[in-house]
């Protein structure tokens, strides 16, 4: 049984030991039980009607975003690690015991930004304080609070910083040492997934954690698109070039030579490790510096960088933006306009181009 079957059958019996909610009944709901489960003995003599422990409350919130925000394994993970870490803080602070959601405050939090102020850039900060924001504030919509302390701590200032990309003829040089490398007689399959690794990314700019996750009946070759699980498990289909198409071929063809045809097909995944399992979002990222470098470019560039190449590419040759932004897979238009970068040089001449007041006579 895998992990998301598991968590969805065996799930309902941790509610039932933690909240005492009967699954099927006309009981009170998960919130409303929670609440009621707190004024016993335990909350006596404290003045206030207790919400659920911070434990049984985060457990809620990630199911809610496993479930009903449909995230993905490493954003619930991510949301989990961070709420777990203030906790730890807050608990340090407020001695031992229960920890209660509503027992928080805006000092408290803002006690714990101060913690990892050495430690963690702002852009990590600014993520914490997020998803405590967004934790408060599914407490506040399932009843258990009232109020929000996330929302009075005011959010670090993070500089926008411009991605690195790479010129089109740079990205030529790039693909074509690739392409020659892997073409070579006697080449390690290896060089094959590399070229075609990259010719991947840069032709269809899709995340790297996407790119990843391929498989290989994903790519639909006749159609020249491949079929891609985004953010939120949402399915989506974007376009591969012809370059793309015959680097996979090439990969594909290289891997049945080096292990067989029916060891190499019988991978799901598309790009393999060494050991036959599925590439990683790291690894790639390894892939790409070392490749970089043994082609000559020293310009330092992530996997990420190349979507970034990609959306600037198609934008600076007159690509809609609107039609970037669903290959890119952006649910906001203002998300695809922070990834892309368009030379003022170009600006320049649409401007006097178009504007009425601007033509030169």
């Amino acid at each position: 049984m895998g992990p998301f079957l598991y968590d969805l059958v065996l799930y309902p019996f941790y509610l039932i030991q933690k909240t005492g909610l009967y699954v099927g009944s006309k009981k009170k709901s998960v919130p409303e039980r929670m609440k009621a489960s707190t004024n016993g003995p335990a909350a006596e003599g404290s003045g206030a009607n207790r919400s659920a422990d911070w434990d049984s409350a985060q457990a809620l919130f990630l199911q809610y975003l496993r479930y009903e925000r449909n995230l993905s394994e490493e954003t619930v993970r991510a949301y989990a690690s961070d709420l777990s870490q203030f906790a730890e803080y807050a608990r340090s602070v407020g001695g031992e015991g229960l920890l209660f959601p509503d027992s928080i405050d805006p000092g408290t939090i803002r006690g714990y930004l101060a913690s990892v102020h050495r430690t963690l850039e702002k852009t990590s900060r600014a993520r914490k304080l997020s998803a405590l924001r967004s934790f408060f504030r599914y407490l506040i919509s399932a009843g258990l609070m009232d109020d929000n302390p996330a929302e009075l701590v005011a959010h670090p200032k993070i500089e926008q910083k411009m991605v690195s990309f790479l010129t089109v003829d740079a990205v030529f040089h790039f693909l074509d040492a690739l392409s020659s490398s892997a073409r070579k007689p006697g080449a390690s399959w290896r060089k094959a997934r590399n070229w075609a690794l990259f010719e991947s990314l840069y032709s269809t700019g899709v995340r790297v954690s996407e790119l990843v996750k391929l498989d290989r009946d994903g790519v639909i070759f006749d159609e020249a698109v491949v079929r891609v699980s985004g953010k939120g498990r949402k399915e989506r289909i974007t376009p591969i070039g012809k370059k793309a198409l015959d680097a996979i071929r090439c990969y594909i063809s290289a891997l049945e030579f080096q292990f067989g045809k029916r060891s190499a097909g019988a991978a799901k995944a598309l790009f393999l490790n060494s050991r036959g399992g599925r590439l990683t979002a790291r690894s790639v990222n390894r892939i790409l510096k070392a490749e970089l470098i043994g082609c000559g470019l020293w310009q330092h560039l992530s996997a990420h960088g190349l979507r970034h190449t990609f959306a600037t590419h198609l934008l600076n040759a007159g690509a809609d933006l609107r039609a970037i932004q669903e290959m890119l897979g952006h649910e906001s238009l203002s998300t695809t306009q922070k990834y892309t970068h368009v030379n003022i040089d170009r600006l320049m001449k649409v401007y006097d181009a178009s504007h009425p007041r601007s033509r030169k006579k």
